[in-house]
């Protein structure tokens, strides 16, 4: 049982300070060829929040950056090294831990499903989709909610998108990206006449192979 004798003395101690990252990873339905938007969970092995969810995550140690904690803990948790790994925000709601004030720098992750096949998979160490990440510790599911609705604002323009794929993919697997981050079905046809006006993205001379159907055009990122 959770001895809560010392709360009160633990909530007058200096706020600690702790890094955690949410991965996002895009992963197709191979039924419905549907691309969903994933990410990997830890379970509490400790109080509070005992046999929890939560986001992988740790304290910051005292001779490392906070971009440097972010990746250690992303490495410890989920063998992860993910190319793509930014500063969301920093979330200390007065409320966050019963147990001390606990001030949260959090960070996000874009990996490639390649990447993500690589990932830890364990008792402790799980894989959800975005939408049924609920009923997390501390204020997870607020922090994945948060994430989730800054890459759907920055999906529409920039570089995000191509981070969930290859150096080279077709405007089909492009278009699968924008549609589950969206959570909406786009016209191929207007996708492609939209992709037309785009200056960081040309075509190859390459296609891609194994389907029965004449083999789609592979296209590359071109931008910064």
């Amino acid at each position: 049982m959770y001895n809560s004798a010392n709360v009160a003395e633990r909530q007058s101690q200096a706020p600690s300070l702790a890094i955690s990252t949410v991965i996002f990873a895009l992963r197709t339905d191979p039924s419905s060829g549907a691309s969903e938007i994933w990410l990997p969970l830890v379970r509490r092995i400790r109080q509070p929040h005992l046999g929890k969810w939560a986001l992988p995550g740790g304290p910051l140690g005292a001779r490392e950056s906070l971009q440097d904690a972010a990746a250690r803990n992303l490495r410890e948790t989920t063998a992860l090294d993910p190319t793509y790994l930014e500063q969301l925000y920093a979330f200390g709601g007065l409320d966050r831990s019963a147990t001390q004030r606990l001030v949260s720098i959090v960070y996000w992750a874009l990996v490639r499903p390649d990447q993500a096949d690589l990932a830890r998979d364990s008792e402790n160490v799980r894989w959800f989709r975005a939408s049924e990440a609920v009923g997390l510790a501390f204020d997870h599911d607020e922090i994945v909610a948060y994430a989730l609705e800054r890459l759907r604002g920055k999906v529409t323009y920039g570089s995000v998108a191509y981070h969930f794929l290859g150096d080279r993919f077709t405007l089909a697997q492009l278009r699968g990206v924008y549609e589950a981050v969206l959570g909406k079905h786009l016209d191929p046809a207007n996708f492609r006449r939209q992709l037309r006006s785009a200056q960081d993205i040309a075509a190859t001379d390459e296609v891609l192979q194994g389907g029965r159907n004449r083999p789609p055009r592979l296209y590359r990122y071109t931008g910064p």
